[in-house]
Formats: C-alpha cells, structure tokens, sequence
C-alpha cells in the first residue's frame, strides 16, 4: 500500500529546503508520495506564539552555534553542497507561498517549488523582490504572468489563509513538519521517525 504524507511547508525555512532535498530519498526507499502543503510560517507562529530559532535561542549562550553545528552535520551527511543560507534572511514569503497555492493543483507545481528552492537557498537571491520573483519564474519557463496574476486572486489569499489554520488545528506550530495520517512529525530531525512510520503504516 503507497503512503502519502503531507508535507506544510514555507520557503522562508532553511530546514524546509534542506527536507526538500532529502524527501525523494525516503520516497525511494519506501514508494511514499509527499503532498506539498503550502502554509504561511508567520501566521503559524502568530496563531501558536511561537518565533524562529534566531529570536528564540539568539541569546542563549552555545544554543545557536550548536544548531548549526546540527546543520553542517545534516549537509555532510545528505551530500548537499549547493545550500547556502540567504543573506537577505529573513523574507517575506507572502507572495512565494501565495503563489504556490496558486500552481498546487498545476502540472508544474513541483517545477515551480523547485525553482523558488534553489533561487532561494542555493542561489542567494532576494525572493522578497518582487522582479526578482518574475526574473527566476521567466528562467524557469513557468507561466509568470498567471501565477502573479493568482498571487492577487482573493480565493488563493484565502485558500492560503485556510491552509494555514488547518494546519495549526492539527498541532503544527511551525515548519518543516509532516503528517502520516493523523502521526505528526517536526523538524528535520525527526525525518528517520518519519520514514519508520510510512513503513510501519505500510505495513
């Protein structure tokens, strides 16, 4: 029986880039399929009083620097040189994500996640630019002109409204985070735990 885990998402998480990378390694080894859920992160943490890493841990002696300690061991261990983390972080999403409600039931969503990936966490671009957008959407040969004319369509506004509060209704107070069912998975630390259920569902 194939799986099909959900998978809320913000392009403005590193760590949602670094599970990008790593999720079709998972669906080779178990035949699981990744739904993209595409969530706003700072409605989630406005809605669940959470903040980033950096505001969280930012003060706290040796905490940050261990992060990226974990970071660099994640990278090592995944083979993933072309990550960079993007000078212009923090960004705003609202258009990316916006735009990715738009394409999630296009036949080139996926081109479209993976263009605003790399350009955002490989190429360091700014992708709170507005021409900076269309520039890497044109490179990419998606159709520009309708997925920035969605990004102002009031139902994706809202489409991207509803996706972000289902998401903290079912427990989610940031990204990356997954779910298997009603099973729910955060971090990119907790990706073998997550494999170990689409197997233990499969079974």
């Amino acid at each position: 029986m194939s799986i099909t885990a959900d998978f809320h998402y913000d392009f403005g998480s590193p760590n949602t880039y670094l599970c990008h990378r790593v999720l079709p390694e998972i669906s080779s080894r178990t035949g699981a399929n990744f739904n993209y859920v595409p969530i706003l992160l700072g409605g989630v943490f406005k809605a669940t009083n959470n903040k980033s890493p950096m505001e969280q841990f930012g003060d706290i002696k040796n905490k940050m620097a261990y992060q990226t300690l974990e970071t660099q061991r994640f990278i090592k261990k995944h083979e993933l040189s072309k990550y960079v983390f993007n000078s212009n972080f923090p960004i705003n999403t609202l258009p990316l994500m916006r735009g990715a409600v738009f394409c999630s039931d296009k036949d080139y969503y996926h081109d479209y996640i993976e263009a605003v990936y790399q350009a955002m966490w490989e190429q360091n671009l700014n992708m709170g630019d507005e021409s900076t957008i269309v520039s890497v959407l044109q490179n990419a040969n998606l159709p520009v002109d309708d997925i920035v004319a969605g990004t102002q369509n009031p139902d994706i506004k809202q489409q991207l409204i509803e996706n972000t509060t289902k998401s903290v209704e079912q427990g989610n107070f940031g990204s990356p985070t997954f779910y298997v069912g009603s099973e729910m998975f955060f971090g990119k630390d907790r990706l073998r735990e997550l494999e170990e259920e689409i197997v233990a569902q499969q079974s």
